[in-house]
């Protein structure tokens, strides 16, 4: 007798779409056949639903220790949970202190431990002040190295100059690691900043003028440039623009172990939105044109992005209000979002294939960071389970936030793709 069958699924991975039932035991997969005849402790009746791996959201800031009232590994790992993830890569600032040290990935590591219910990975920090650390965090088992190109926002947690990320790019390459960059030309975007503020221009719309899509291209292809030198593997977070994206690929074409991720809201609101509802699509870089929205679709159509993440990002609410775009803090809560955005405007609304939404939010993120065991239903994998009504059609209410303000850039969206389960290591999380 099996631990738990799903039964009667349309099962889809990148290899197969398929009815068939998924028998796990210990939280594993142990077989996915058409038919299986044994019994099970636990049987779930999926006929009509569609049965995928977990996603896997490779940029979340739940901010804990330290910042916790921000967010904290039990709400934002339930928030993911309900949205039909099973892991989440925690990125090393917001907390307090960051994840630039031993003791400070110690302290995380035991807390995500106690409090998340989905898979938790760690970011290190790449800053000027760690270059020490990076081999003893490697050895630690960081899932790569976040570095800011640009302020983060975070007195601890300075952006990097050139020599910091090419020397960090030198000590990281021998190690395989990835190190991710948050990419804006630091210089550029300050001094336009300055200058509206200076002018007493201090609305959305100047903000978003403050940070142009050169700056993110420039930044990207100076990374791209130091870890073609140093054999460094890099990955672009949140990339918001279609040249950003034609950059990326133009270096994988020529042999740059490169990728990029990119985030729903890029994929979903323009900068009208943000002029319209204010702090809650407030992110850098910024959301861009409808038009520019357009030409992202295309990039995510042909295969050109590697995987999306939510940079999830959220704030307490005094923190998020004021006359000073430019003072607001940055940031969009969409964690729980990021899978039904992709069914109702990817799926639904663009022709996204269900195979290329798992390739984006869970294939592509466990290969590129040696997820050996996540990403597909086949046996022997982790029983990291997600089970979708595919043409429920739902609105987004702030009673159906777990995250810990709803402060929410989707409120009042109607979706159209409903998660009514999700499995971790064969552990109901959700549903």
């Amino acid at each position: 007798m099996f631990d738990f069958i799903v039964r009667q699924a349309c099962v889809v991975d990148t290899t197969q779409d398929q009815i068939a039932d998924v028998a796990i035991q210990d939280g594993q997969i142990v077989e996915v056949a058409s038919t299986i005849n044994d019994s099970a402790k636990v049987e779930v009746d999926a006929t009509d639903k569609i049965l995928i791996p977990g996603g896997i959201d490779a940029h979340v800031h739940f901010n804990e220790p330290g910042r916790t009232n921000w967010e904290g590994f039990a709400t934002g790992s339930s928030a993911l949970a309900k949205g039909g993830y099973t892991s989440f890569f925690d990125m090393p600032l917001n907390s307090t202190p960051p994840t630039n040290t031993l003791q400070a990935f110690d302290k995380k590591r035991q807390l995500a431990d106690e409090k998340s219910v989905v898979n938790a990975y760690l970011w290190g920090g790449l800053t000027p002040n760690n270059l020490d650390q990076l081999d003893a965090l490697v050895e630690k088992g960081v899932i790569g190295f976040k570095a800011f190109m640009s302020n983060s926002g975070i007195d601890d947690f300075p952006a990097v100059d050139d020599y910091t990320l090419y020397r960090g790019m030198e000590i990281l390459a021998p190690h395989g690691a990835i190190v991710a960059v948050h990419a804006e030309n630091d210089n550029l975007t300050a001094r336009l900043a300055q200058k509206a503020i200076a002018e007493g221009r201090l609305s959305t719309r100047d903000y978003l003028e403050s940070r142009p899509i050169i700056a993110e291209c420039e930044a990207i292809q100076r990374a791209i440039l130091f870890a073609e030198e140093t054999g460094c593997k890099l990955h672009i977070v949140h990339v918001s623009s279609s040249k950003g994206v034609q950059l990326v690929t133009q270096a994988k074409q020529r042999g740059v172990d490169v990728t990029c991720e990119i985030c729903p809201h890029y994929l979903t609101l323009t900068d009208e939105d943000v002029i319209r509802m204010g702090a809650p699509a407030k992110c850098a870089p910024p959301i861009r044109s409808q038009a520019e929205q357009d030409l992202l679709w295309e990039e995510v159509l042909a295969g050109n992005i590697d995987f999306i993440a939510s940079d999830h990002s959220p704030a307490p609410n005094d923190m998020k209000q004021g006359d000073n775009f430019f003072k607001i803090w940055g940031g969009i809560a969409g964690c729980q979002t990021s899978l039904p955005i992709m069914l109702t405007v990817g799926y639904h609304q663009r022709g996204l294939l269900l195979q290329q939404i798992v390739t984006l939010t869970s294939t592509n993120v466990a290969e590129r960071f040696g997820l050996a065991t996540k990403g597909a239903i086949q046996v022997e994998m982790d029983a990291d389970l997600t089970l979708i009504d595919i043409d429920s059609e739902w609105t987004l209410r702030e009673s159906d936030l777990i995250t810990r303000h709803p402060i929410n850039p989707y409120l009042g969206m109607d979706f159209r793709g409903e998660i009514v389960g999700t499995w971790v290591k064969g552990k109901r999380v959700y549903g």
